[in-house]
């Protein structure tokens, strides 16, 4: 479970923050300690108490975030809560507590006040990150979870970087020599002149230009250069033969810029094609998730009402147990009226114990169903992210090769370009 804790002031801000309606559900769990019953008013009171002292940060804020994929109930949090005040002094300290679930995951808030109402100084909160650390460590360790590795080595922290392997291999030139090869004798086959030959060339992706050294060449759309004579495999005098002079067709320059531009075009269109299908579809998935939103605070309110029944009926059948008049008088003097006061109080704590697990159950169980509509959501954004980026680096590649500030695509080949112009 990931700690974050921090000292701060601006408790309205804060208070406004816990309660913007951005998250799916919003549970104030608890507020100890404070006069007012609600966070405007309780972050309000310690600010005033604060007042009385030279504490500027008056508040403790405290972020609990478990693995995405936890099932973390109320005690657990609870359990980890109590960690933190014993580990930072903040024991009995006036709190609140409110659960936040957002793209179904569970998280809690925790806001202590600092102040000391009957010291008026406000509580010391030395190496508050480093024992917020330590504590988090134990937390992983002790429910199993997989420990992130920026916990077990701080040099092996994630530096957030997005990975383009996927990406880069789609777009690598992998072309098999004998393939070029063959492109280039099918071509010379089937044409008899320089037109025809450039056109063979054009339905294979490859541009005839006069090269700059080398009198014919022809560039595919990575701008890569190709002398004809060695991948035709024939000498020059005989390439000249059939195509006539070279001069008459575009220099490799103006070839790339003709290439980069067409392509800049080319990819443009897809961007603007994949931004419309990501959008129709995230719009697709954010209707799913409020509606399932919707569904989920109907659900509740439906269980907390039949929660609420529960409890009014057996409060009155722990109630009925007590006898009046005479009987109860004599249940008094026998001692059976204390002994129903204790098994009333046991079962009351058990049906609160069953409650909050019953609780627990219907948030997990939601909370499994929002985090299916979040994965795919993540997914979708993660790869039109990379699609974007990697979209957008072309681009900008083939705008340097249009302005001569680079001369082919930048991509690996497996050709060993042994033919090339360059």
């Amino acid at each position: 479970m990931i700690l974050q804790g921090n000292q701060r002031a601006g408790g309205r801000d804060l208070a406004n923050h816990l309660l913007k309606d951005e998250n799916e559900h919003i549970e104030i769990y608890e507020i100890r300690g404070f006069v007012a019953d609600d966070l405007h008013g309780a972050f309000h009171e310690a600010y005033a108490i604060s007042k009385g002292t030279q504490a500027k940060q008056y508040l403790y804020s405290l972020s609990l975030n478990p693995p995405a994929d936890a099932t973390v109930s109320t005690q657990d949090f609870q359990d980890a809560i109590a960690k933190v005040e014993d580990k930072l002094n903040l024991t009995n300290q006036p709190r609140a507590i409110v659960f936040h679930e957002k793209q179904g995951r569970r998280h809690c808030h925790v806001v202590w006040s600092r102040i000391k109402a009957d010291e008026m100084k406000a509580v010391h909160l030395p190496h508050s990150k480093r024992k917020l650390m330590e504590i988090s460590r134990e937390l992983y360790i002790q429910h199993g979870w997989q420990m992130p590795a920026g916990m077990i080595d701080r040099t092996k922290r994630s530096a957030l970087n997005m990975s383009f392997a996927e990406w880069q291999q789609a777009r690598r030139l992998n072309q098999n020599p004998r393939v070029i090869k063959q492109a280039f004798q099918g071509a010379w086959a089937t044409s008899d002149n320089r037109a025809a030959f450039a056109r063979a060339l054009k339905e294979r992706g490859l541009i005839l230009a006069h090269g700059d050294r080398r009198g014919f060449v022809a560039l595919d759309h990575h701008c890569n250069v190709f002398a004809v004579s060695k991948w035709v495999g024939l000498k020059a005098k005989e390439i000249r033969a059939k195509l006539g002079n070279p001069d008459q067709l575009p220099s490799t320059a103006e070839a790339k810029a003709q290439i980069a531009g067409g392509m800049i075009r080319h990819l443009e269109s897809l961007k603007q094609k994949q931004n419309s299908n990501i959008s129709a579809r995230k719009a697709c998935l954010d209707q799913q998730k409020s509606d399932l939103v919707k569904r989920h605070k109907q659900e509740r309110q439906v269980f907390f009402a039949q929660q609420a029944v529960r409890r009014g009926e057996e409060l009155l059948q722990r109630q009925a147990r007590f006898r009046k008049g005479f009987s109860g008088l004599w249940d008094r003097l026998t001692g059976r009226h204390k002994a129903l006061v204790v098994q009333n109080r046991l079962e009351t704590e058990r049906a609160a114990l069953r409650d909050r697990r019953e609780k627990d159950d219907l948030i997990f169980k939601q909370l499994a169903q929002r985090r299916k509509i979040a994965k795919r959501t993540e997914r979708i954004e993660a790869y039109a992210h990379r699609r974007d980026q990697g979209l957008s680096q072309d681009v900008q590649q083939y705008q340097d090769i249009k302005t001569n500030k680079r001369d082919a695509f930048d991509v690996k080949t497996n050709s060993h370009n042994h033919g090339l112009e360059r």
